[in-house]
């Protein structure tokens, strides 16, 4: 992993004196569409490097906090496997009481981060932004397939769903119709967005799958599927979670890089500082 998020100088790299670990997670076991999630950590750091480190909404530079990026977390077996080495990893950089960022990598990767947040906190809610609802018990023989993701979070901890579009009908099942908003009905409904607050808890783990966003927005992406929602829609709900909870960390997956088409790469950056920006702000 050559690059380090933001392309910051050695000053705020350090991991003694860094508030924030980025942890790459190159990984694409178990994608069943488009292959090249492995590459998104990649190009989303060399994306990072081109940034303007000011932030204008806050007024801020959250990169003087210290973002420390990691070697990437490798594995070439299953997401089972995976998890265990992910889980380990974050487990680590919680304990240094160090935030962290976690960048893929398919989905699947997200579950070893569910694992080690939900042992260090109580009263934590998982909040899903997606496409897809990933509420397959198992798939393709495999409880720990990107497509079971979030059947694994219901098991350690409640969780809310933002920007479905897509499920299988086996899914049906899994379902909590009060937890989970449809992006065909958020179109036209901003009440949505404080009925979704008000059912998170006092700290909240944020798992964001890029194919969220509409293919305009993020064409780069595994299963890119129409319908999606804008950047500041997601944005604008994430600053008022920061308002209300304490979020613990956060991952951005499913970047799927297209040579000469950087915009993907660059939203997928972006994001991951605005969201670093809302959280340290005023910290």
């Amino acid at each position: 992993m050559k690059n380090n998020f933001g392309g910051l100088s050695e000053e705020f790299t350090k991991l003694n004196s860094s508030e924030i670990v980025v942890i790459p997670v190159p990984y694409d076991g178990s994608s069943t569409w488009i292959k090249g999630a492995d590459k998104g950590p990649d190009a989303l750091l060399e994306a990072s490097a081109n940034m303007e480190l000011y932030d204008i909404e806050t007024d801020s530079e959250v990169y003087l906090k210290g973002i420390h990026t990691e070697e990437a977390v490798i594995c070439k077996k299953g997401p089972e496997d995976l998890s265990i080495l992910v889980k380990e990893r974050v487990k680590n950089v919680l304990a240094e009481n160090k935030f962290p960022v976690i960048i893929g990598g398919e989905h699947s990767v997200s579950i070893g981060c569910f694992q080690a947040v939900s042992e260090q906190f109580e009263d934590l809610t998982i909040l899903q932004f997606d496409a897809h609802t990933d509420l397959r018990s198992s798939y393709e023989n495999s409880a720990f397939n990107h497509a079971c993701v979030m059947a694994r979070a219901k098991e350690l901890a409640p969780i809310v769903q933002i920007g479905i579009r897509s499920m299988d009908s086996s899914e049906k099942e899994n379902i909590d119709p009060e937890r989970v908003f449809w992006a065909h009905q958020m179109r036209n409904n901003q009440s949505w967005m404080q009925k979704a607050i008000s059912l998170l808890t006092k700290n909240v783990y944020i798992t964001i799958d890029l194919d969220v966003f509409d293919p305009a927005f993020v064409p780069a992406t595994g299963t890119p599927e129409p319908g999606g929602l804008d950047y500041y829609t997601v944005l604008s709900f994430i600053k008022e979670v920061n308002k209300k909870y304490n979020i613990v960390g956060f991952d951005v997956v499913e970047l799927c890089p297209v040579d000469h088409m950087k915009a993907s790469d660059f939203l997928a950056s972006k994001l991951t500082y605005q969201i670093l920006s809302y959280k340290f702000f005023n910290k």
